[in-house]
């Protein structure tokens, strides 16, 4: 479908917008063209099925003392791919019988959720030589948890891993079994981990060097029945920041900064793991090269989705707001007193679920500004997405907004000269598979050496890479 077709359907959806309501606090449509910018892709490699089965990505990160992109899957494999794209290998299987670690992976949700390359990891002779780490739910939950949710079924476990591989440049992983630093009762079968990383802008004589940045949801069902996000006793509902080779920590096996925001508040009430509270699902975070701002996409509950900024202390308001609205339920919020908590880190950038261009339950995703200038267009954007649909948002990341619909624009992608969705070409890349085409994109974006940026999904294998309109073929 030409681009026209895909406008003139979605003004035609937006022709009549609906008044303000607790159901439907962001009325007002996304943009759809004005501001639509076009960005060429290729596709740059592919992951390999398992038992049929195509692989759920969910990260792409770059490795540069070793010049390899890494991926993986959520079922346990995690894979090396070479800069350009051609040579993909099997580096480790975090679901190997070996290592015993039972990855849970049998829902979307579920699984190798986010991994991290410690920043000495090719270093000799440092601390952090050979250590990686990943962030999976288990069911193996035989071990006693460092924390306890205090309610909820227990479903399963989420266990912090460190792997140290005695040489980091080899073609496989060849070292031995996990260290376990933290484990975790998860109290609901969703809204589990999230995102895990270490600042790529600190330097060794940064307070921020070779710090761990994770990512907790706050545990699950709806509405956060049992109200962790705003309780600075739980880890749930949280972004941790953790030194993975200290030891200061309760179980002895990872230590907590003493600069983190609760550390030496005395009071023993509060967990000095805590970097930031008040999130549902911090999906992915990242930061922005130019200044060290901090992007977060957090993913709401019915109504609202938001991409908010963080700093260390801050509540970004879970479950007392929704993005800018006092939360009610899961069917409604307030109107009264919007954005009304000087305390509250509201967010830039939030979106409705019941956009025209959006499906009716929808997830935020994203955080990766855009510094680089081989793509000019993209110079100097925060890029987001709708994950369920694959539509990928911007705003601009030197005048950001202050909450609400009216800044974010769209991208669309340039397929020899036809512009589409990525819900459109994944689309037809299953029907070239010959796969029924998805319901569903399940978007996700990676960042490659120098800040290049991809984009992954769930149901075709396919690594996209954005690239200059004269990369393509």
């Amino acid at each position: 479908m030409c681009v026209t077709r895909v406008m003139t359907a979605v003004l035609l959806m937006a022709s009549a917008v609906p008044a303000q309501t607790p159901t439907n606090p962001l009325p007002s449509p996304i943009e759809a063209v004005d501001g639509l910018l076009e960005v060429s892709f290729v596709e740059f490699a592919t992951l390999p099925n398992i038992d049929g089965e195509t692989a759920r990505m969910m990260l792409l990160i770059d490795e540069p003392g070793t010049e390899r992109l890494f991926v993986n899957d959520m079922r346990g494999p995690l894979y090396s791919v070479t800069y350009d794209g051609r040579t993909v290998t099997h580096y480790l299987d975090v679901n190997a019988e070996n290592w015993r670690v039972n990855v849970q992976s049998p829902r979307r949700g579920l699984g190798l959720q986010s991994f991290a390359f410690h920043p000495q990891f090719t270093q000799s002779g440092t601390p952090g030589f050979g250590k990686l780490y990943t962030w999976t739910d288990t069911s193996n939950t035989v071990p006693d948890p460092d924390f306890v949710p205090g309610g909820g079924d227990n479903t399963h476990d989420i266990v912090l891993l460190e792997w140290t591989t005695e040489t980091p440049g080899a073609t496989t992983y060849d070292g031995g079994p996990p260290r376990e630093l933290l484990r975790i009762e998860q109290p609901f079968r969703n809204h589990n981990g999230g995102h895990i990383e270490f600042n790529p802008l600190a330097l060794p004589s940064d307070p921020d060097f070779a710090l761990l940045y994770v990512g907790m949801a706050d545990g699950g069902s709806g509405g956060d029945p049992l109200n962790n996000a705003q309780n600075l006793g739980s880890v749930f509902g949280k972004i941790l920041r953790l030194d993975p080779l200290g030891s200061n920590s309760a179980n002895g096996r990872y230590g907590i900064p003493e600069d983190n925001p609760f550390a030496n508040d005395r009071d023993p009430t509060t967990l000095g793991e805590i970097y930031a509270y008040g999130v549902r699902n911090p999906h992915r975070f990242g930061w922005d090269s130019q200044n060290g701002n901090l992007f977060v996409g957090d993913i709401g509950q019915n109504l609202v989705e938001e991409l908010s900024l963080v700093t260390a202390g801050a509540n970004l308001g879970w479950n007392d707001w929704e993005g800018s609205f006092r939360f009610i339920s899961r069917e409604e919020v307030s109107l009264v007193d919007q954005r009304g908590d000087a305390t509250v880190t509201f967010p830039l950038a939030e979106y409705g679920h019941v956009d025209p261009l959006l499906p009716p339950r929808s997830a935020m995703t994203g955080g990766i500004v855009y510094r680089r200038g081989e793509i000019e267009k993209l110079a100097n954007l925060v890029l987001f997405g709708e994950l369920v649909s694959g539509e990928i948002f911007y705003i601009p990341a030197d005048d950001l907004p202050t909450g609400g619909q009216g800044a974010i624009r769209r991208i669309l992608l340039n397929d020899n000269g036809e512009s589409k969705t990525f819900m459109q070409l994944i689309h037809e890349k299953n029907v070239e598979q010959g796969k029924p085409p998805t319901p569903r994109a399940d978007l996700r974006f990676g960042t490659g050496p120098g800040g290049r940026v991809f984009l992954l999904n769930k149901h075709d294998g396919i690594i996209r890479l954005l690239v200059p309109e004269n990369d393509t073929p």
